[in-house]
């Protein structure tokens, strides 16, 4: 069977906290949890680089690493890796398969997420794995993924305000729900998080004893380069940096800070596993190029503000792209960029419009296509009000109409953005 049919019965329990269900799902495996050494990662932003790093890294040092994510962009096997490759569909649909043999139909249904969570544990069970890399799916606390009691470590990406209508209106309210994989004893890696986060995420700290690691943003040296000063005896470490972004001077360096623990724990992780598993890192869609059409266009999933900022960041560190004309010796200035947007109804679309939008951009709206979309129309209204010095806004009824009015005729950057959901519509169009 087709993995969206065997799924498609739990759809309807949505996003459904607790960890009620996952444990005695879990149990009726067998426990298989219990058979994996975990690497756990938490955060808004920043968690599925985080992972990218450590499953590219540790594959390259000859462990045997499964990796869980989500969301998937285009396809359900890209959630389950093992050593860098996808679970095969056929695979997949059996794991899902013996999940639900182990539902007890005389107690309250398990999520979608929690069943493909269940087979995550049992594959890398049965695959017998040396290390998972676990990204939470909302949360922490909670979350289905956090069912783990003794994880090697635990990260703490960052902490701004999204998924508040699960997790509580404040950043404090988020940040204990995050803090909540925290586990006694257990080494835990920390970003840098705004005062109300840090308050909370360290008096948890503080009350389970665990060793914290805080590392300083690496330091860029070179295109693609940076250098890091290791936590255990301040060596300078050079590493390679593939993914695109200021932000990943921070995000490399919790993977790095986690390795380090390893290594203490007497893992055989060596420089140049590292370095070579830093170069080979891939995670598709965060500020990402690709061509389209010829066209040189910049994807990104940033749905919330603090990604939002971030991508806005990225941009105005960018020189004009070349056009033939300045290849010939003609100057052309970058002074305004294209959007391309789709958002979910449930993110905060005033907030990423002003971290975004700048007098003079121009914005062209369309639908998350199979998804809980916000309206074009109402977007736009939006956006006028945010920047009413956009050059353009308009709404489009697809993204392949609105991609190609935005390149016509343009010396301006492109930028996709507003949803990984739209960004995986756009891979599943064909434009890997």
């Amino acid at each position: 069977m087709h993995i969206d049919s065997l799924l498609k019965p739990f759809q309807h329990f949505g996003v459904h906290l607790g960890l009620a269900r996952i444990v005695k799902l879990l149990a009726n495996l067998g426990n298989p949890h219990h058979q994996v050494p975990v690497i756990h990662v938490a955060g808004t932003n920043g968690k599925g680089s985080v992972c990218a790093y450590l499953s590219s890294v540790l594959t390259e040092a000859g462990y045997r690493t499964g990796r869980y994510t989500s969301p998937h962009l285009v396809d359900w096997t890209e959630r389950i890796c093992l050593n860098e490759q996808p679970i095969s569909s056929e695979a997949f649909s059996q794991l899902i398969l013996q999940v639900q043999g182990a539902i007890d139909h005389n107690q309250e249904s398990p999520t979608q997420f929690e069943v493909i969570t269940a087979a995550a544990w049992l594959y890398f069970a049965q695959q017998q794995v040396d290390v998972a890399v676990v990204e939470v799916g909302l949360g922490g606390r909670l979350d289905a993924t956090n069912v783990c009691s003794q994880p090697l470590v635990t990260i703490i990406t960052n902490i701004s305000r999204e998924h508040w209508q699960q997790l509580g209106p404040t950043v404090a309210d988020i940040a204990r729900e995050k803090a909540g994989i925290l586990k006694p004893g257990c080494p835990a890696v920390v970003g840098p998080l705004s005062p109300d986060a840090d308050r909370v995420v360290e008096s948890r700290i503080v009350e389970l004893q665990c060793p914290i690691f805080t590392p300083q943003p690496a330091r860029q040296i070179a295109t693609g380069w940076a250098e890091y000063e290791t936590i255990q005896n301040s060596n300078t470490l050079k590493y390679p940096l593939p993914l695109q972004g200021q932000i990943q001077l921070t995000n490399s360096v919790l993977a790095l800070a986690a390795l380090e623990i390893l290594q203490e724990k007497g893992w055989q992780i060596s420089e140049a596993a590292i370095i070579n598993g830093m170069a080979k890192t891939k995670w598709p869609g965060r500020m990402q190029w690709v061509t389209w059409k010829n066209h040189k266009l910049l994807i990104d999933g940033a749905h919330n503000p603090a990604a939002a900022e971030v991508l806005r960041d990225y941009v105005d560190s960018l020189t004009p792209p070349p056009t033939p004309e300045s290849q010939q010796g003609e100057q052309t200035t970058q002074d305004s960029v294209t959007w391309v947007m789709g958002m979910l109804s449930t993110k905060e679309h005033q907030d990423i419009f002003q971290a975004l939008l700048c007098p003079g951009d121009k914005l062209y709206l369309v639908p998350v296509p199979d998804s809980s979309s916000a309206y074009p129309g109402e977007l736009a209204k939006l956006a006028a009000d945010v920047c009413p010095e956009l050059s353009f806004c308009s709404t489009y009824p697809d993204l392949t109409s609105a991609l190609d009015a935005a390149f016509t005729p343009t010396d301006n950057l492109v930028v996709l953005c507003g949803s990984l959901y739209l960004i995986g519509h756009f891979f599943g169009m064909g434009n890997r």
